[in-house]
This record gives structure tokens, sequence and C-alpha cells, in this order.
């Protein structure tokens, strides 16, 4: 009976040594989170980016990335992750530690290429830290094409279906804005597939392909008459561009535009998400921010951690739509 008792004694004192020790573990893990996000950030921080360097994207968060390193208070490096329309990057930054030292340049792609059934890497993989930024597409065309106007194109579409051939990164928006032209017009494209903005760009600048999804960034070129612009997807003409007609103008309620923000890895502690989303609120509130932007034919559009998680879900519900309704969704 004394045995017994003593044995049932010496384990009661193991487990209750035990069970200090994990709370003791627990208690110091928990104290180190907010140590590491109040020393946060202590080394520079990578900002993937999953287009080539050159394009609109990479042109979009090349000038933020000082601005944003002034006020986070580490170097901001650019890493150009690029292949397999944008999801090579994608995957590379899920895979990340989420400690804040990687951030993700993604735009509406990330919603598209995931029901299309290229990745299966999704928007809810990151956490939201800010949006910055609202491209709306122009439908251009070689200068080697005859037409002058989107009546002249839709009536050569709808003589020559699946001949007019578009410069797309396909699953992705410049996929994505034409069909949804193709569908309200009642005429058929034949695609061709291009990794980001400047390959397609050269494209069709060398007469490769008839269209495109560019912006107002080309604006130059229109006026030296390497490309024309046929119609804006946005409300209105746009002041840099006012002889551009919009899609809606053209009997196609059709309103398109890129948007761009940067997200992190799942997991990243929200103390140092705190600290990205305030330092991405006072970058996006630059002046030289948003002179740069309309020189990208951009207009800034932030919003913070807060109202872009939500605005993430609402983009990826619309995108579901689309993809199904234009038969583009792996089902």
């Amino acid at each position: 009976m004394i045995e017994k008792n003593q044995s049932t004694a010496t384990g009661r004192s193991v487990m209750t040594t035990v069970l200090r020790i994990l709370a003791a573990t627990a208690a110091l893990a928990a104290m180190a989170v907010p140590a590491a996000a109040q020393n946060y950030p202590e080394r520079p921080i990578k900002m993937i980016v999953p287009w080539a360097a050159g394009g609109d994207t990479d042109n979009i968060f090349r000038p933020f990335a000082p601005l944003l390193q002034k006020h986070i208070g580490q170097p901001i490096v650019i890493a150009n992750v690029v292949g397999a329309s944008g999801t090579v990057g994608a995957r590379e930054a899920k895979g990340s530690p989420p400690d804040g030292y990687t951030l993700y340049a993604v735009h509406d792609y990330i919603h598209l290429v995931h029901y299309a059934g290229v990745t299966e890497v999704k928007y809810s993989d990151f956490e939201p830290i800010c949006l910055l930024s609202a491209t709306p597409s122009v439908l251009t065309a070689s200068p080697k094409t005859p037409w002058k106007t989107w009546a002249e194109l839709a009536e050569d579409a709808k003589k020559r279906p699946g001949q007019i051939t578009v410069g797309a990164t396909l699953g992705s928006t410049s996929h994505i804005f034409p069909a949804l032209i193709e569908k309200a017009a009642g005429v058929k494209f034949k695609y061709v597939s291009y990794e980001g903005l400047a390959p397609r760009m050269n494209a069709i600048l060398g007469g490769h392909v008839d269209l495109t999804d560019s912006n107002l960034t080309q604006k130059g070129k229109v006026d030296a008459g390497q490309l024309k612009f046929l119609a804006i997807a946005a409300e209105k003409r746009d002041p840099e561009a006012p002889d551009v007609p919009t899609l809606k103008e053209l009997g196609m309620d059709i309103v398109y535009a890129v948007l761009r923000g940067l997200v992190v890895p799942k997991g990243t502690p929200a103390a140092v998400r705190a600290k990205l989303d305030e330092a991405c609120g006072k970058a996006a509130k630059e002046p030289e921010f948003a002179d740069a932007m309309k020189k990208q034919g951009t207009r800034v559009s932030y919003l913070s951690a807060a109202e872009y998680g939500p605005f993430l879900d609402k983009l990826d519900r619309e995108s579901k739509v689309i993809m199904t309704e234009l038969g583009l969704a792996k089902k």
C-alpha cells in the first residue's frame, strides 16, 4: 500500500513538472513573437514580382519600393521571379517563411489562374497588406492592321472568326480582358501566349500579333504611329487620351482595370503585418508615387489591410463568375 502511494505521488510529481515545463515553453514562445515583431524589420525585405523587369507590374512596384523602404527602415529588394503566368513567383512567395521578410506583389491574375486550373496557389494563401493601384485596360492594335476604329475591327472579326490574333498571358488579365470583349461583341479571336506585357509589346510592335491588352503607358508609341488605341475599359474617357472611346460608349458594358497590391505569406504575425500596413499607407500617400503612377497610365487606389482583405474576397467571387461565364474555369 505504501509502495502504491509512493508510486502515485511520484507520477503526479513528474506530471506536474512536465506541465510546468510546457507552460514555461508556451510563455517563452508567446513572448518571443512580440519581441521579434517589436524589432522588425532587422534586415532587408524581399519583394517578389512575378513578372519580368520592365513590365507593367514591375514598373508600378519599382518606384514604390524606395518609398516603402523610407517608411519601413530597411532596404526593399525586388526579385523578378517569372514563369507560368506568374505562378512560379506565387509558389515561391507562398513557400517563404511567414516572418515579414518576403512581400508578394500581386494582381488579379492570382484569382484567374487558380480558377483556370493553372496553379493550386490561391489568394487566401496570403495575408493582405495593401491595395496600391488600378490600371484601366486599353484594347491596342498593331499599326500593321487595317482598322482605325473598333467598328472596323468588329466588322472584320465577324467576317474572319478565329483569325485575328491577340497576344496574351493565358489565364491572366490580358486574356480575360479581350475575352470579355469577345463575348460582348459576339466575335472570336485567336490567342497567342506570352509571359507578361514586355514580350507581348515586342510581339505587337513587330506585327507578330494583331491585338493586345495594354494601357496608357503606351501612349507615346501611339503618338509615334507604332501602335493604335481602339478603346479603353474605363467609366469615362481619360484626359491623357481624350480621343480614345470607352467600351461603354461602343455598346459594351465593360469596365476593367488591373488592380495591384501587396500580400505576405499566411501566418505572418499580426504585429509585423501592422508595421507593413502602416508603412505602405505612408508610402502610397507620397506625391512621388502619384507622379510615377500617372506615367504608368495608372491611378493610386489605396486600401489598408483591413479594407484590402474584404476587397480581395469580393474580387475572388467576381473572378470565379467571369471565368465560369467565359468557359475558362477548370471543371
